[in-house]
């Protein structure tokens, strides 16, 4: 069976969809595209009707690329009022017998089994640990035989509304969604070697609204806090500077600042008509100063929020988000941080921009889980990987061996 899946990141000035295949362990983009986002604010559905024609439009975007329709993905759901818990489950085995998917999905749902407050919904259920008889610390028991497994794992939740709102959203552009999980859990997969799952690491996106800040202790995200503040303030900088339309100083911003001032050139000037139709003159220099200092106060504030969850040695903290794309960005890291702190780097075929780390993350941990649980699953049928445009292979039946219920609760 083609692993062939489908991210969707719905963010407050973007919706980004990624099609990738994985082959040979890597992810090969097949499609992508980023539609500007309307009735979206932090994260939230605030005008159900223009978000709806958003995604729609995001939708078509990506199958006229692909030559197929999408009708299944795994979405990004926003990180707010999160809530964290540790939950342990066990279950007896078959000594006779090697562990298999079925005792994982097994000690999974017992471990969530009346853990859930009643107005919360489950999102994620990553495993600390598993144990079988006296053996602890078993990261993977597919294989092993014992007489009990038991195990120990950390749970997501968010309110029901926000996500019966999500669901909504999805069903009116005909999308099933197979998983779900968090766009900063998506920037921990994209980011994630041997070396950070040992360790402590801080992760910040700094979306156009919001700054999301979390914390993962050996790989599993244990605090998360989403800050009032995004690049959007640049815009708003920019356009009470220059007397500019929010549309024009956005322009202005992605083709001709940069974030730092050693990037910039004193002799480059650009012409631009402000909200009167005067010409103003606006010097890359003096830009680039504007910009520098509210990024900085951003990740200011990212770093105040970093040392609020944890008292704990950070060892790697990575920023990504659209905004750190601008030239010179990891010189403002450096300044406001230290050398652990760096900007993250796409470096995948077809999305080469950060502003994709969360929806090519958010597959990476779709996949995990299912090598997890050892299964196999497209989110096309053989019908549809035929029509994409990308390849001519044949693909065996998709709906062998298909889980019935290895996502929702027990994913």
């Amino acid at each position: 069976m083609r692993k062939i899946y489908t991210g969707i990141d719905i963010g407050s000035f973007g919706i980004k969809i990624i099609v990738s295949e994985y082959i040979n362990n890597k992810f090969h983009v097949l499609a992508s595209t980023n539609i500007r986002s309307k009735g979206i604010k932090n994260g939230l559905v605030i005008d159900f009707e223009s978000a709806s024609l958003s995604l729609q439009k995001a939708k078509q975007s990506i199958e006229e690329q692909l030559g197929t329709k999408i009708d299944q993905a795994i979405v990004g759901l926003p990180s707010n009022q999160i809530g964290f818990d540790i939950v342990s489950g066990e279950i007896a085995l078959d000594p006779n017998k090697m562990i298999d998917s079925d005792e994982i999905s097994a000690v999974f749902q017992d471990a969530v089994l009346g853990s859930v407050k009643e107005n919360m919904e489950l999102v994620t259920i990553l495993p600390i640990s598993f144990q079988i008889d006296e053996e602890e610390g078993v990261k993977d028991p597919k294989g092993l035989m014992g007489s009990k497994l038991n195990l120990k794992a950390v749970i997501t939740m968010i309110p029901k509304n926000i996500l019966n709102e999500i669901t909504a959203l999805f069903k009116e552009n005909d999308i099933e969604m197979v998983d779900i999980g968090f766009p900063i859990l998506g920037d921990y997969f994209e980011v994630r070697n041997k070396e950070m799952d040992h360790e402590v690491v801080a992760i910040i996106n700094i979306g156009y609204d919001t700054t999301d800040v979390a914390i993962f202790n050996k790989g599993i995200m244990i605090k998360n806090e989403k800050i009032e503040a995004g690049s959007s303030l640049i815009d708003i900088d920019i356009a009470k500077r220059y007397y500019l339309k929010r549309s024009t100083a956005r322009h202005i911003k992605e083709t001709f600042a940069v974030s730092n001032t050693r990037y910039a050139d004193v002799n480059d000037i650009i012409e631009i008509m402000d909200k009167d139709e005067n010409a103003r003159s606006i010097n890359q220099l003096e830009l680039s100063e504007l910009v520098e200092q509210r990024i900085q106060e951003l990740l200011k504030l990212a770093k105040k929020q970093i040392s609020i969850l944890t008292n704990r040695e950070i060892s790697y903290i990575i920023i990504t988000g659209g905004i750190s794309e601008l030239a010179g960005f990891q010189y403002v890291v450096e300044n406001v941080f230290d050398r652990r702190a760096s900007t993250l780097n796409i470096g995948t075929l077809g999305i080469r921009n950060n502003m994709y780390s969360s929806a090519l993350g958010l597959l990476k941990y779709f996949h995990y889980k299912l090598e997890l649980r050892g299964k196999s699953y497209s989110m096309f049928s053989e019908k549809q990987a035929e029509n994409l445009m990308s390849t001519k292979k044949k693909m065996t039946d998709p709906n062998e061996g298909i889980i019935s219920k290895v996502f929702g609760y027990f994913s």
